[in-house]
């Protein structure tokens, strides 16, 4: 590999937040490299033999906890696999005591789901072991970021100078934030378009010091006109507690935010539509979108399992520095 984990100067993948355009095509380059593998009769190499991956899903998850053991095998690596119902977490023990015993096994690669936004930041600070963040509360989901920005640069061909729609429940959006970091630090422009109910208070703080690249819409026409890439969330219910209604009901909802082959029409003829998953078909995305030719939301799947194979290697086989 032309990319090793020498050169990689982050012990941890915690989120895309002060990742640098060189350390993001880094990843996305060798994803491209593992792709090609996923294209032969035998998908496997030695890489990562003898190296253990722990994936520590306290949360649920289908394609992303499956993607990683996945991306762990292909490379070699002994993939052992902890949910939330089988673990002792289960019976009380905290976060902290339950992965300090992990680490007592010594593992190479942690990856990491919790419900709690810092979960990894917190494991990261006291256990050796390289921590992988797969999703942590509304704080960031850094590996799906990364796999978005592989997806859009292959259609694209590029990343800088896009415009990019996302859409849906912004502020309870893990999703929404790693792309926001990645893709503007990669030069893209940022459409987030939700109702006022969705949306975290304060979006420059939270775009950072390029909030010169994100705009706010809240009507979904605005937000397409002349977009690249159209990416739609979905509504996050689990994380709304059980506060007033964000919206009237899911049919308004639809009418007023769903992408559809009317509002698609006002994106680029190009232009391509991509969603994290799952999918509340109707809701924000009418099927005849979800499974039409602009739709590239299998492809993020297939590309998932290469970015993570990059982001495994980078980090288990070997080296890093102490930063993360």
């Amino acid at each position: 590999m032309t990319h090793g984990s020498r050169t990689f100067p982050h012990r941890h993948l915690l989120g895309l937040e002060g990742l640098s355009a060189a350390s993001l095509t880094q990843v996305l380059d060798l994803a491209e490299t593992f792709l090609e593998l996923s294209e032969r009769p035998i998908k496997k190499v030695p890489t990562l033999r003898g190296r253990t991956v722990i994936n520590l899903f306290l949360e649920a998850s289908t394609r992303t906890r499956t993607s990683f053991e996945i991306a762990a095998k292909r490379l070699s690596a002994d993939a052992v696999n902890i949910s939330g119902s089988g673990s002792s977490t289960s019976k009380g023990e905290s976060l902290l005591d339950t992965a300090r015993n992990l680490a007592a096994m010594r593992p190479d690669v942690v990856v990491l789901r919790h419900h709690a936004s810092g979960a990894a930041e917190l494991v990261a600070r006291h256990i050796d072991a390289a921590i992988v963040n797969a999703g942590d509360g509304t704080h960031e989901h850094p590996t799906q970021g990364l796999l978005d920005a592989s997806t859009i640069r292959h259609h694209k061909g590029r990343i800088d100078g896009l415009e990019v729609a996302i859409v849906g429940d912004i502020e309870h959006s893990r999703v929404a934030r790693s792309n926001l970091h990645g893709l503007t630090t990669l030069g893209a422009r940022l459409r987030l378009c939700a109702p006022f109910t969705m949306l975290p208070h304060g979006i420059a703080a939270v775009a950072g010091e390029r909030h010169s690249q994100v705009s706010v819409h809240h009507r979904l026409e605005s937000a397409l006109e002349g977009a690249d890439v159209v990416m739609m969330l979905r509504i996050q219910r689990e994380r709304m507690g059980d506060g007033p209604a964000r919206f009237p009901s899911n049919r308004e909802y639809a009418r007023q935010f769903g992408l559809s082959p009317r509002t698609l029409a006002y994106a680029k003829a190009d232009a391509i539509v991509m969603h994290p998953g799952p999918i509340n078909r109707g809701v924000e995305l009418d099927p005849t979108v979800a499974d039409g030719g602009r739709s590239v939301i299998l492809e993020q799947v297939t590309r998932g399992v290469a970015i993570r194979m990059a982001i495994l290697y980078l980090l288990g086989a070997g080296s890093g520095s102490a930063e993360d």
